[in-house]
């Protein structure tokens, strides 16, 4: 089974770019998807999760600007992002927990995509 990001790319500040993760096989077995980004000698930061009935939870840091949510046949997570600010430049990754979601500790998450470069000019 593999998580499978895409919809990365370079974008202005203040504009909007969606991400897309593609999962299949998670979808029916997992309680927890989330959406994760790092930077270059950072930790990895938790943004946005959600649980098998839907309900979303975000970090301060992009409440109100991002939105998670999955697609209709439950094979793709997306995470929108509008507003983009040059701090928001980093690779994004998915991620799947079996257990459900417990917060935005990437420990909690055992299984990752291979991440997707987003990139935001001032």
């Amino acid at each position: 089974a593999q998580l499978k990001e895409s919809g990365g790319g370079s974008v202005p500040a203040g504009g909007s770019l969606r991400v897309s993760c593609a999962a299949p096989e998670f979808f029916s077995r997992t309680r927890c998807m989330a959406w994760f980004r790092q930077t270059s000698g950072k930790e990895r930061e938790g943004l946005a999760s959600i649980t098998t009935l839907g309900t979303p939870t975000y970090a301060d840091s992009v409440k109100g600007r991002f939105t998670i949510s999955k697609s209709d046949d439950k094979t793709t997570l997306y995470l929108q992002m509008n507003d983009l600010k040059p701090e928001d430049t980093a690779i994004y990754y998915c991620a799947a927990n079996l257990g459900g979601c417990y917060g935005l500790d990437p420990d909690q998450f055992p299984d990752w995509g291979q991440g997707t470069q987003v990139t935001v000019s001032s």
